[in-house]
């Protein structure tokens, strides 16, 4: 990490921020130009501003092009869209743009009262996916539009922010070059993002709720620009700060083994058709809609029903109906191995199974840490007699078997064995952080593993944990409301005792 680059955002005013929530009305649908000045352009080299070094044209980078959308109304809250123009190197004055996409959320259509509310940002689980699109003000959203204008951050290469997808990324001329372009794309620069959207809508300071991934990009966002924060909720987001990825998988292992252990203990028969559509698989030519082969490795990937109280069950459901009788025998269903499909699929989101094992990769290579992890884990391995469901892991298999991911294998293997990561968290400053910070911490969540949460609370100064088994790793999408409820009252130090 450089450690000059701060960009001078902490002390940063935006005085001349005046077209603001009312300078929407009347737009009818129009597209506004809100803040199209900036302080040092982007794209501007070193040469061009004589003797400035790069990172201080960033820093002095107050404000970003930005059009923002007239509202909509949807069931209990109204809808802003706002698009950013960023750089996507943010250490390099010269490099190409990105547009950033981020979906403001009020209560209600009164401009005076929502616009006195503070702002809370949300940081999307992933890596790879965009912020949830929700049509009706419910859950932990309702509950946070009582008290904040809620920011729905689509994060660089998700949703509407530049996507990346197999379509776009066909483009680069080489996976030297795709690879190049994806490295810009985790929690440091998704983090350099958010401070230049918090600069350009001129906010002084703002509260973050950051889910499962995105709890890992508030650590981030606490090593870097803690003054720019009120307080930090984390939800299932407690990553490790130090060590190799392999850490994650050897506990991720030993967690997915004791769900499948909870899940056969409830649906006993369930074990018995598992191993009868792992039998017909490995017996039978059977093939999804998109052409390719199941692989056990494939039935396997069902294990992500396993993730959450919200979808554990389901998964009976669908075993329940795997096979259907024809006039050959038996086969695997339609609806089943559209299932799989849908499950074992990364179509909709190539840059989770590209990036992944990234997101905790600091200097070292990860070196398809997941696979190698396995082979200390051999109930796991698809060639077993009875192989365990697996849960969020990435294997190199993926990128010959996917159709979505096959054109990205070379990239994959660069990004894979790249040894000159930045640090992601400063260790210093989150010892003596003085932001508020609350977390969930949930005692049996298969993909990110409870001790090694409760390391990193106790790295982070005056960090507070609320620890439950009552929910999994989807806690925020189960009870939400009440969820977030509590945490917010732990940074205002207020009583949550039951």
């Amino acid at each position: 990490m450089n450690d000059g680059m701060n960009y001078a955002l902490n002390d940063a005013k935006n005085d001349d921020m005046t077209k603001t929530m009312q300078g929407m009305e009347g737009t009818e649908g129009t597209m506004e130009h809100v803040a199209e000045d900036t302080v040092g352009e982007v794209g501007e080299t070193a040469d061009e501003l004589g003797e400035t070094a790069a990172e201080d044209i960033l820093e002095s980078t107050v404000k970003v092009p930005h059009r923002q959308e007239a509202p909509i109304q949807l069931r209990g809250m109204t809808a802003i869209s706002h698009r950013f123009e960023v750089p996507l190197d943010h250490l390099n004055s010269g490099s190409r743009t990105l547009e950033i996409f981020a979906r403001e959320i009020n209560a209600s259509s009164d401009v005076e009262r929502e616009s006195k509310k503070p702002w809370l940002l949300y940081l999307q689980g992933g890596p790879g996916f965009g912020a949830p699109r929700l049509t009706t003000n419910s859950g932990w959203l309702k509950e946070a539009t009582e008290s904040f204008r809620v920011l729905l951050l689509d994060q660089r290469g998700t949703g509407l922010s530049s996507p990346v997808n197999h379509q776009v990324l066909s483009g680069f001329a080489s996976d030297d070059e795709r690879a190049e372009y994806l490295a810009h794309f985790r929690a440091d620069s998704i983090v350099r993002d958010a401070e230049l959207i918090r600069l350009t809508l001129g906010i002084d300071s703002w509260s973050t709720l950051g889910q499962s991934f995105g709890g890992f990009c508030t650590l981030t966002y606490l090593s870097l620009f803690p003054g720019s924060l009120n307080r930090s909720i984390i939800t299932g987001g407690l990553a490790p700060l130090h060590g190799s990825a392999d850490r994650v998988y050897q506990a991720t292992f030993a967690r997915m083994r004791a769900r499948n252990e909870e899940y056969f203990a409830k649906y006993p028969s369930d074990r018995v058709i598992l191993d009868r559509v792992i039998d017909h698989v490995r017996n039978r030519e059977e093939f999804f809609s998109d052409g390719r082969r199941l692989s056990v490795g494939a039935v396997q990937m069902l294990g992500m029903f396993l993730g959450g109280n919200t979808r554990v069950d389901q998964l009976h459901f669908h075993l329940e109906g795997a096979f259907i009788e024809t006039a050959n025998g038996p086969v695997l269903s339609d609806a089943f191995k559209e299932t799989m499909r849908s499950n074992a699929s990364f179509l909709g989101g190539p840059l989770y199974a590209v990036l992944h094992e990234s997101i905790y990769a600091q200097k070292d290579a990860t070196r398809w840490s997941a696979a190698r992890v396995l082979a200390e884990n051999p109930d796991f391995d698809p060639a077993s007699e009875s192989p365990l469901l697996t849960g969020e892991m990435i294997y190199p298999w993926h990128f010959n078997e996917d159709p979505a991911l096959t054109s990205l294998k070379g990239t994959a293997e660069i990004l894979a064995t790249k040894s000159d990561w930045p640090e992601l968290y400063r260790l210093d400053t989150l010892s003596n952080n003085s932001v508020p910070v609350v977390a969930a911490v949930y005692t049996d969540d298969v993909y990110v593993d409870r001790d090694l949460s409760l390391e990193t609370a106790n790295a982070v100064n005056g960090l507070k944990v609320w620890e439950t088994k009552d929910f999994h790793h989807d806690g925020l999408a189960d009870d939400g409301a009440s969820i977030f409820k509590r945490l917010l009252a732990m940074t205002n130090d207020e009583d949550v005792t039951p």
